[in-house]
C-alpha cells in the first residue's frame, strides 16, 4: 500500500466548535463580507487593497502588522477596503521550504498537521479580535476550507490550482469572493474558465459527501505574470493587458466581471521594491480609463514590517521568510496614495 495513514484528523465542526467566532466577530464578518462583496457587484465604489506577508510564519509578528494596518484602515475606509493577507498555506512546485503554519506551525520541529490547522485557525481569530478586520488566504488545499470558512473574508486560488478540477468546483460553494489567478502561462483562457466554473452549480464528491453548491457569482480573476518557455517573467499589469482581459470578459456569460492587480510574484519579477510602481501604473489606467476602473477593483501586495526576506536559519521578527516583502513605511505610505487615486 502506497498511503500510511498516520492519524485520524478533527472534522471542521469539531475544530470550530472547539476553537468558535464569538458572537460579535460572527457580526463584524457579516459586515465585511457584505461591504467587500458590494465591491465586486459594483454596490460600492470603494477599492479593495489585499496586502500582508508572503506567508503568515509567527502569530505574534502577524497579529502586529494587522494591527498596524488596522489604524491605517481607519483613516482610509471611505475609500479603500483594507483586507489583510493572512497566508497559511504555501505553494512549494519542488517540495522544498517552508510549507506554510498548516504544515509546519514550528518550521524546525517538521509536520504536525493538527497542531497547524490549530495555529492556523487560532491566528485568524486572534487577528480579527484584535484588529477588527477579516483576512485573506490562499485554499491550496481545497480539504481545508471548513477549518476556515467562517473567518475568512476573501480567498485566492493560485497559479498553480488554478486548472484543477477540485479547486473550481470548491469555489463554486464559497460564499465569499474567490481571485482565480491566471496560470504560469499567462493563458487568460484558463483564468476565465475557471471563473466561469466557479460561478455555476455543481455536485461533486467532497470530503466523503455527495454535495450541490449554487455557483459563485464573487468568483473573479487576479493577474499576477506569467512566465515564458525560457522561464523569464512577463508582467501582465499593463494597461493593453487589462483591455485585453475586459475584450475577454465581455466575450463570455460571467456576472459581475472584476480583476485585482497581484503587483509581485511575475509581475515583479519578485523584486518588491517594484510593486509600488506597479500599482501606481494600475491606478493611472483605472483613472485615464472608466471601463477600467468598473474592471479593476483591487490590488494584491506582498508587504511586512520589516522590507526584504532574511536567509535560512535567520530569526528576524517581522521579515519575511519565503519571499521579498515592502517594510511598514513603504507599506502605509502606498495604501495613503492609493487612497488619493480614488
Amino acid at each position: 500500500m502506497s498511503f500510511e495513514f498516520i492519524k485520524k484528523l478533527p472534522t471542521p465542526d469539531q475544530i470550530r466548535d472547539e476553537y468558535p467566532v464569538p458572537d460579535a466577530m460572527q457580526e463584524l464578518k457579516k459586515k465585511r463580507d457584505q461591504a467587500i462583496s458590494d465591491i465586486f457587484t459594483g454596490k460600492s465604489d470603494k477599492f479593495l487593497v489585499i496586502i500582508g506577508p508572503c506567508s503568515a510564519d509567527n502569530e505574534d509578528a502577524v497579529c502586529e502588522y494587522v494591527s498596524r494596518l488596522a489604524k491605517v484602515n481607519e483613516k482610509v475606509n471611505d475609500k479603500l477596503i483594507l483586507i489583510p493577507r493572512v497566508y497559511t498555506n504555501k505553494p512549494r512546485t519542488t517540495g522544498d521550504g517552508y510549507k506554510g503554519i498548516v504544515h509546519q506551525p514550528d518550521p524546525e520541529k517538521g509536520t504536525d498537521f493538527l497542531k497547524g490547522i490549530i495555529a492556523m485557525r487560532k491566528m485568524q481569530l486572534r487577528v480579527m479580535a484584535e484588529s477588527e478586520l477579516t483576512a485573506a488566504d490562499e485554499m491550496l488545499y481545497p480539504e481545508n476550507w471548513g477549518y476556515v470558512s467562517d473567518i475568512l473574508s476573501y480567498v485566492a486560488i493560485g497559479a498553480r490550482s488554478v486548472e484543477d478540477q477540485q479547486h473550481r468546483l470548491v469555489v463554486s460553494g464559497f460564499d465569499v469572493p474567490a481571485g482565480m489567478k491566471n496560470p504560469t502561462s499567462g493563458d487568460f483562457s484558463v483564468m476565465l474558465n475557471s471563473v466561469y466554473a466557479a460561478q455555476h452549480p455543481h455536485p461533486f464528491i467532497y470530503r466523503g459527501w455527495e454535495v450541490n453548491t449554487t455557483g459563485n457569482p464573487l468568483a473573479h480573476t487576479i493577474l499576477r505574470g506569467a512566465v515564458n518557455k525560457h522561464g523569464s517573467n512577463i508582467p501582465n499589469y499593463h494597461y493593453e493587458d487589462l483591455i485585453r482581459l475586459l475584450e475577454k470578459y465581455n466575450e463570455r456569460d460571467l456576472v459581475n466581471p472584476a480583476c485585482i492587480v497581484d503587483a509581485n510574484h511575475s509581475n515583479s519579477n519578485k523584486q518588491f521594491k517594484e510593486q509600488i510602481r506597479i500599482v501606481h501604473e494600475v491606478m493611472h489606467s483605472r483613472r485615464n480609463n472608466s471601463e477600467l476602473a468598473n474592471l479593476v477593483k483591487g490590488v494584491m501586495v506582498e508587504s511586512y514590517i520589516k522590507e526584504g526576506c532574511q536567509k535560512i536559519g535567520e530569526h528576524i521578527y517581522g521579515k519575511s521568510i519565503t519571499d521579498p516583502c515592502l517594510g511598514w513605511k513603504d507599506t502605509e505610505d502606498l495604501i495613503y496614495r492609493i487612497a488619493d487615486f480614488i
